[in-house]
């Protein structure tokens, strides 16, 4: 695998879970929160809508998917798609610093396992 393809695929990842990161930032923002709890469907679809975070992960998920569709016509997909896992550990990591989230000992052993395999398949191509 060039470089190249390398850097794409972990572009297109990252951007992946960045996405995740700012959808999430943004439905724990005070106003969606609050939006929620009306009960109010068309309150909750427009304090969503115009959520900057929630718009930002969307912008960064249409991003991340153009890169992608970029990889899956240059990498074969037996090589690209492993590596969409490590938007696992990304997430995971964020959980962790950005959101205070806790991370069972099982849970830390699996995400170590993902990497790994990651690991073991960019060495193959």
């Amino acid at each position: 695998m060039s470089l190249l393809h390398l850097l794409m695929i972990v572009s297109s990842v990252a951007l992946s879970a960045t996405a995740q990161i700012l959808l999430k930032t943004g439905m724990v923002s005070s106003g969606v929160k609050t939006a929620i709890e009306s009960g109010k469907p068309m309150s909750i679809l427009t304090v969503i809508a115009t959520t900057p975070s929630i718009l930002l992960g969307f912008a960064s998920f249409g991003l991340s998917v153009g890169i992608w569709l970029l990889v899956l016509a240059r990498t074969p997909l037996s090589v690209a798609y492993p590596f969409v896992s490590l938007g696992i550990g990304i997430t995971v990591i964020a959980g962790l610093t950005i959101f205070g989230e806790s991370v069972t000992p099982q849970g830390a052993i699996g995400v170590g396992l993902i990497i790994l395999g990651i690991l073991c398949v960019a060495s193959q191509g």
